[in-house]
């Protein structure tokens, strides 16, 4: 079910992305989805939850409701970079921890965003999707 979810998630996304003709305007939308990631709480904002291969600093968080579903909360201090974990998070926040874990993220080639980064940014990005991974590994693992 829940990879049925991040299928969807990844499809609207690439729908959404097929509405700008150019990459200026992908990176306004990439801005917008920023303003809507849900905000890390300010306690966390440590070097523990500091994603490391990042140019700019970006916090990340991964909690595990009772139900197994993992929600992500992050911030960051530079706005494309805070649309990236944004729309990260979008996609993979409210699946289970196996599904995140496990996903194959192909949206991010569908819409170009690994052709359109500079390379420290397309770094930063992988950076994020590895700590995605391994924070559902580990809650995975906790309620296996």
């Amino acid at each position: 079910m829940s990879a049925d979810l991040i299928a969807a998630r990844q499809a609207d996304v690439i729908d959404e992305f097929a509405l700008f003709d150019d990459w200026m305007d992908k990176y306004e939308h990439l801005i917008e989805l920023g303003k809507d990631v849900p905000a890390i709480d300010a306690g966390r904002k440590t070097d523990d939850h500091l994603i490391k291969g990042c140019q700019s600093r970006v916090w990340l968080a991964a909690d595990a409701d009772a139900s197994g579903t993992v929600h992500f909360t992050a911030d960051s201090d530079a706005i494309i970079t805070k649309g990236l974990v944004g729309l990260m998070v979008r996609v993979l926040s409210g699946a289970e921890a196996r599904a995140i874990a496990e996903a194959d993220l192909h949206f991010l080639d569908a819409i170009g965003l690994h052709q359109h980064l500079s390379p420290t940014r397309s770094n930063g990005l992988a950076s994020m999707v590895q700590q995605m991974r391994l924070y559902a590994a580990a809650l995975a693992a906790r309620q296996a």
